[in-house]
């Protein structure tokens, strides 16, 4: 069987639909449930805004790109500076004029199209980017699966560090499958 690409201008198939959409939510809601505790938010707060951000997205992008839109823990360490240092407030006033930008940035895409983020951005530029972060991550990885670090754990490291390889394997399987 052919794998196709499927484009931003088309709607995922349904029987792609629900498979990745479930992936995604439970790859996003690590994140949509620890940084409102890291922050001392009410995390049902927080899961009903991404659900009011998720159907807007859906709304907006009449149903192109269906995505669960959740917190980040990219935000995390500048955050807890400002807070440090300025207090909550400030922080909240930086999360509104990240999203300002990010308005300002999708309009920019819109009046000029996407060409100008492959010079800008070049893929054999981001590629190495993104693997440099991945490796950089990975020992927070292997320190929280109990293989590495202060948290090795002789009794279940290894079955966690298991599980956790049949999980990826099971999700890539699930995705190349379909």
């Amino acid at each position: 069987m052919a794998k196709r690409i499927i484009q931003v201008e088309e709607k995922v198939p349904a029987n792609l639909l629900i498979p990745l959409s479930i992936q995604h939510m439970f790859a996003m809601f690590g994140a949509s449930v620890l940084v409102p505790f890291l922050f001392g938010i009410n995390p049902a707060i927080v899961l009903f805004m991404n659900g009011i951000g998720t159907l807007l997205f859906i709304f907006i992008t009449k149903g192109k790109a269906p995505a669960y839109l959740g917190s980040s823990f990219a935000f995390i360490a500048p955050a807890n500076i400002i807070i440090a240092k300025f207090g909550y407030p400030y922080a909240c006033g930086g999360f509104v004029a990240v999203g300002f930008c990010g308005c300002l940035l999708a309009m920019i895409i819109k009046k000029f199209g996407t060409k100008w983020i492959d010079i800008v951005l070049p893929s054999a530029a981001m590629g190495p980017v993104v693997a440099l972060i991945g490796l950089e991550l990975s020992s927070s990885a292997a320190n929280t699966a109990g293989i590495l670090g202060d948290n090795i754990d002789p009794k279940n490291g290894a079955r966690r560090f298991y599980l956790k390889r049949v999980d990826t394997a099971q999700s890539i399987k699930i995705v190349l499958e379909n």
